[in-house]
């Protein structure tokens, strides 16, 4: 398949209507499902006063949250240890991305970006895996699968570029030209990271049974407030993947 990047308008909703979840990986996890959000009219740079507000609330959202228990004691994080283990990951180890970002609430969250701030702030106070990344660096549309083991996933080690390969039967997010996040929402590549250029983002939203669907479209619906607050006039595409439509 040829690099497309999606063109605006009914473009973006014939991309993301070709995204799709492997059915090895809804016979995992039947109860997952994803919520992918294309926004455009991003506005990128550094964290700013906006931003930063946004997760100082998130920060304290959290903290009531989690009432003084460990993250991973959250049901909703639990079930994602579950769900690493399944295919072999030590989530001790390889923590799901929301858990890793709870953790760091204690020391205070990472100022990374506008972007990622805003993705962030939903992620801890909602206590669920989000991912964001630039729609103009990816190649077809997204799809979450089990690896084969020979995918590039391409990355950093001690500042320098390096390819590394998913393990075989790992869940992986992937496009035409390799896998975009290992470990479903453990780590992104390199290529697809948002940076201070991104105007158009894609953002990857996880949930399993214990948030619901209804626990995803409030998370999406905030995320969308949190963009649009930073970036007006943005508009966002928003669809719904179900493993219960993959099986």
């Amino acid at each position: 398949m040829t690099h497309v990047v999606p063109e605006t308008g009914q473009g973006i909703e014939r991309w993301l209507a070709e995204a799709y979840i492997d059915p090895a990986v809804a016979e995992l996890r039947p109860d997952y499902a994803a919520l992918l959000i294309v926004v455009e009219g991003l506005r990128p740079g550094p964290t700013d006063a906006e931003s930063d507000a946004l997760l100082a609330a998130a920060e304290e959202k959290a903290r009531a949250l989690l009432g003084g228990r460990a993250p991973h004691e959250l049901e909703h994080l639990a079930q994602w240890r579950e769900a690493f283990r399944a295919f072999g990951a030590k989530p001790q180890r390889t923590r799901p991305s929301a858990e890793a970002l709870l953790r760091r609430i204690d020391a205070g969250l990472p100022r990374i970006d506008r972007i990622t701030d805003a993705y962030n702030a939903v992620s801890v106070g909602h206590a669920l895996p989000i991912g964001g990344e630039d729609l103009d660096a990816y190649a077809g549309p997204p799809r979450l699968v089990r690896a084969a083991g020979d995918e590039p996933f391409d990355t950093q080690q001690n500042g320098e570029p390096i390819v590394e390969h998913p393990d075989p039967g790992e869940v992986v997010w992937r496009d035409d030209k390799g896998v975009t996040c290992r470990r479903w929402n453990w780590r992104q590549c390199v290529r697809t990271r948002i940076t201070h250029s991104t105007t158009r983002g894609l953002f990857v939203l996880d949930g399993l049974g214990a948030l619901g669907v209804d626990g995803l479209r409030a998370a999406a619906d905030e995320l969308i407030a949190n963009l649009t607050r930073l970036s007006p006039g943005a508009t966002a595409v928003t669809r719904l993947l179900t493993a219960a439509e993959s099986s």
